[in-house]
This record gives structure tokens, sequence and C-alpha cells, in this order.
């Protein structure tokens, strides 16, 4: 008799005759190199360092495209919007100490926005592992436990014979729901020693799904079906698995108006009838909200954002859907369903009653009608301007990237994203320098379209150095730096709490000039030309930035008083 348990996949014909005749001169690195082909890589992201040179030789014996970066950080934001747009895993390529450490940053961001990244980091040689002090170069007493409260799981590889099967683990954890960051070091000599193993030909790590338990959807499913009032706010969770039909399906058929997180934007169509479109930092808003007597939130711990900054207090029934476990019922009470947003708004789909409210989409208008006459009490002119000239000149298909400067504030609530996964920005972790090494990314994995990078002048001279790389790669990437003198939000945020600002006023180089030494055209423009100016360099092949100097002004807070 034969059981489950003793099944084994036996190798192809192929496979073992790749095996027999494994090509000489391989090290541990190829290990790496090959497993990553297996498992569907195509594109890696990072920075060489001494102790990682063994998988970066291995690099040139391998199909893998390598996109480099000038700084660790940046090339870690590359690989998380990659992830981001792509949905693959994106291996991230990390030397010991100082280049591991220096992507934090962008590993956090990654862990917030749960955006799929496979950093595989060099480590001191297998000897000096174990916390000894034996003054190897680079040398922490745990490089892991930088990374532990950050990235999903850590591995730490002692052999060669352990890299497939680490490297297949930590890429599955990547990719199951919630997607996120995830770390793998090897140390240096098991990288660049020979290795008598014979190539990896196909990796296996298909994700895990996570449905939700059916008891608690036909809970949701009648609430909803019975409910007078329901709305639904959709945040990024909805984006990750793809279930932006789904969740207009549902709306539709509730009659139920959707509000989009920051991190869920274009989840729902802006100018659908049942839009209430992004404005969670508006007192309406939280007021619509609380109102609803059944709120379905779907793929959003509700957190400080998109709680117009927990002043957000429903006083009606809530279910949560969302992924991540520690998010469920982390700031309210609710049916908390643990799942994937589009098995839970699947099963929703086949459970809930059809209920009609024709009156919804008229409440609706009123509140955003609200909204507009809020902001247009104060002379906001300019902002709106601006943002309506970066929507125009951009194509309704091509990607953009915030970093944390005014202009982005203002399209978190304001901006049309015109789709799902086609807006993104660093609201995840809220760190600088975001947008433009973000934007390389998605560029490096559809290079067809124009891709737009947003940012500060603050902002933008963290991430100045890669200019190189969008040269060297001629990556089709337009970069928008908005030149207020300094630190825009912080000055604002300071003069309000405390009279004047500190720290804010920046000297910064001539943007125009320092794009072009690296050989990227550049135009200064002025709000009046911004969309022409903007829409000939989109249009143009290859990396471009536009400069506008102006300083602009955050609309009122409601959640002060």
């Amino acid at each position: 008799m034969t059981h489950d348990h003793d099944l084994v996949l036996r190798p192809t014909a192929a496979q073992t005759e790749a095996a027999l005749n494994s090509p000489p001169g391989r090290t541990g690195g190829d290990l790496v190199v090959e497993t990553l082909a297996g498992l569907g890589a195509t594109t890696v992201f990072g920075l060489p360092g001494q102790h990682a040179l063994g998988v970066f030789d291995a690099l040139r014996r391998s199909d893998l495209r390598y996109v480099g970066l000038r700084v660790e950080n940046n090339a870690g934001f590359a690989a998380d919007a990659y992830g981001r747009v792509t949905g693959e895993a994106a291996p991230l390529l990390l030397s010991t100490g100082p280049g591991a450490l220096t992507s934090l940053a962008a590993l956090q961001e990654a862990a917030a926005a749960s955006a799929p990244v496979l950093a595989i980091c060099s480590q001191v040689p297998t000897a000096g592992l174990g916390g000894g002090r034996r003054g190897h170069l680079h040398e922490l007493p745990d490089q892991a436990a930088s990374f532990r409260g950050i990235v999903k799981s850590v591995r730490t590889v002692r052999a060669q014979s352990q890299i497939p099967s680490a490297i297949e683990a930590a890429w599955k954890s990547a990719l199951t729901a919630p997607h996120g960051p995830v770390w793998v070091e090897i140390p240096q000599d098991v990288l660049s020693a020979a290795t008598p193993l014979p190539a990896v030909t196909v990796g296996d790590a298909f994700p895990e799904e996570l449905p939700p338990r059916p008891e608690l959807t036909a809970v949701a499913a009648d609430l909803l079906s019975r409910a007078e009032r329901p709305a639904i706010i959709a945040g990024g969770g909805v984006i990750r698995a793809d279930a932006s039909g789904k969740l207009r399906k549902l709306a539709e058929r509730l009659d139920a108006p959707v509000v989009t997180t920051f991190g869920g934007k274009g989840a729902f169509p802006w100018t659908h009838p049942l839009s209430l479109r992004s404005w969670l930092e508006d007192r309406h808003t939280t007021d619509f909200l609380e109102d609803a007597d059944v709120l379905l939130v779907v793929g959003s711990g509700l957190g400080e954002l998109s709680s117009n900054y927990h002043t957000f207090a429903p006083r009606g029934r809530v279910i949560q859907i969302e992924a991540d476990l520690g998010k469920l019922e982390a700031n309210h009470p609710a049916l908390g369903i643990h799942a994937d947003a589009r098995l839970a708004l699947q099963a929703l789909l086949e459970t809930v009653d059809e209920r009609r409210d024709p009156a919804a989409p008229e409440r609706v208008r009123v509140l955003l009608a609200k909204v507009a006459d809020r902001i247009a009490a104060q002379e906001l002119t300019l902002e709106q301007e601006v943002l309506a000239s970066v929507r125009g000149a951009l194509p309704a298909d091509s990607p953009s990237f915030w970093d944390m400067t005014i202009l982005a504030y203002w399209a978190w609530s304001a901006f049309d994203a015109k789709g799902p996964n086609l807006m993104h920005s660093a609201q995840g972790a809220g760190g600088l320098g975001y947008a433009f090494p973000a934007a390389l990314g998605a560029a490096a994995a559809d290079p067809t379209r124009p891709v737009l990078a947003v940012s500060g002048d603050g902002g933008a001279m963290y991430s100045i150095a890669e200019l190189a790389t969008a040269r060297q790669h001629d990556l089709p990437v337009t970069w928008l730096i908005v030149d207020d003198g300094g630190y825009g939000i912080l000055r604002e945020y300071m003069t309000d709490a405390f009279g004047r600002a500190t720290a804010t006023e920046l000297t910064g180089p001539d943007f125009v000039a320092l794009a072009e030494s690296f050989g990227v055209p550049a135009t200064r423009t002025t709000p009046e030309t911004l969309r022409a100016d903007l829409a000939r360099a989109l249009a143009a092949p290859g990396p471009s930035v536009v400069v506008l100097p102006a300083v602009l002004r955050m609309f009122e807070p409601t959640h002060l008083g």
C-alpha cells in the first residue's frame, strides 16, 4: 500500500542531466541566484559589498537582471515598489553591517505597506557567527536582531545545502498574506566557496492561502444585508489582494458608499456614484462613517491616518477583514475576520442579499459638496491647480510615487489614482526619500510606460545619487521636485504648534543644473506651465526632472478641535 507520505517528486530526465553535468566554477553565490531564478525572479536590486561579492560574481553567470542603486536604503525602496506593482517577491542583495543597516528604513516602509521584499544579505565568515568579537570587518554581535522587529521572518544560513530551502521558505513567507519583507543572511565563506552541489533547477514556494472562517462571513453577510446605512472603508489590503473588482460588485450589491484609505487609493472608482473618494482627514467624512449602522473595513487596520488621527468613533457595528492578525480589532471592537481580502469579499458576494438604497448616491453627493465647500473657503487655489496639473499631465495608466511632502498630503485626499495599484507613497512608515528610487523600481518592472515621482526639495536630497542610476539604466522616470526651500510640512507643523519654525529651512542646489550634470534633462517650470512641461517630460524617453519653485500650504486639519 502506498501512503501520501511515501510519495516523492522524482526528477525529470532534464533535471537529472543538469545535475550530472553541473558546470564547474560555481560557488554558494550561484546557489543563491539559481534558486531565485527557479522561483521566477527576473530582476534583483542592491549594492555589492566585500562580504557579498560571491553572490554578485554569480550574477554574471545567470540571466537575472541587476539594477544597482547608489544607496542601500534607495535600493530597498526600489525593491519595495517592484514588489508592489508586480505582486512578486523583489530580491534585494545587500552586504554585511553598514550596508545591511542602511536598508532598515526601506524595510520598515515595506513592512508597513505589506510590500514583498526578499532581502538577502551577507554575513561575517561562519566562524564569527554567534556573538563573539573576532574583529571581522562589518561585524555586529547579532546582525539579524536589528531586523527581527521589522521583517516577517529571519533566516541565517550556515551551509551551502541550506541556501535553496532558506530562500524558498523566505520567498513563500514574503508572498503569503499579509505580504511583507523577509530576511536571509549568508556568511561570506559560504557564498564564496566552490560548491559540489548540482545546479538548482526549480523552486516550489507557492504562498499559503488565507481564507475566511465561513461562520464569520455568514454573520457579516447577514449584518450587511439587513443594514440601513452600510458603508465601506477600503484599505491597501484590497489593492494587494487584487480585489478591487470584487469590492465594486459588493458595494453595488449593497448600495454602500465606499471611502478608500491613502494606502487603498484606486481600490474603488473615483467618480463612481457611491465613491466617497479619500477625504479621511475631514470631519464631514468622519461623521458620515460614524453614522453607518454597519461599517465594513476591508484591508485596513484603521490606524492614525485612516481614522482622522484616532478621532473616528464608530457608533454602529464594525466588520473588519484584515490579513495581518495583529491589526484585527487593534483600534475598534469588531467582528474580526482574519483573511485575505479577495477571498473574504468573494465569500460575502456569495452569501450577501442584495439591498437597494436609492438615496445612497445623493448622500455621497452631499458629503462631497460639504468637503469641497470647506476646502474652497480656505483660498487654496494654487494647491488645487498644481494637483490638477499633475493629474492632467500624467497618463491614466502610469503609476506615481509620492514622497512625504505637502503635495503628496494633498494627493492622499484629492488625487484620482485612475485605478488600483497606480498611486503609492511612503505613508506606511513615513520616511523621506521614497519617491524617486521607488519610481525607478517600478520603471524597472515595466519600462513601457512613464513613471512619475513627486518630492519636495528636502526629500529629494535623500535620493539625488539615484539620478546616476536612472541615467545608467535609462529608466523612464520623470521626477517632479517642488522646491519650497525647506521641509515645508514641518515648517507648517512647527509654526502652528510653537508660533515659529526651527531647523526647517534648507540651502539647496540648483536642481536643474544638478540633474543636467548627471546627463538627465531638466526643466524649471511655473504653476502656469507645469502641466505642459510635465506632460512633455513624461512623453520623452528616459529619465527627466521638472523643478517647480513654489510654497504650497496644507488645508486646515479637522482633528484638533
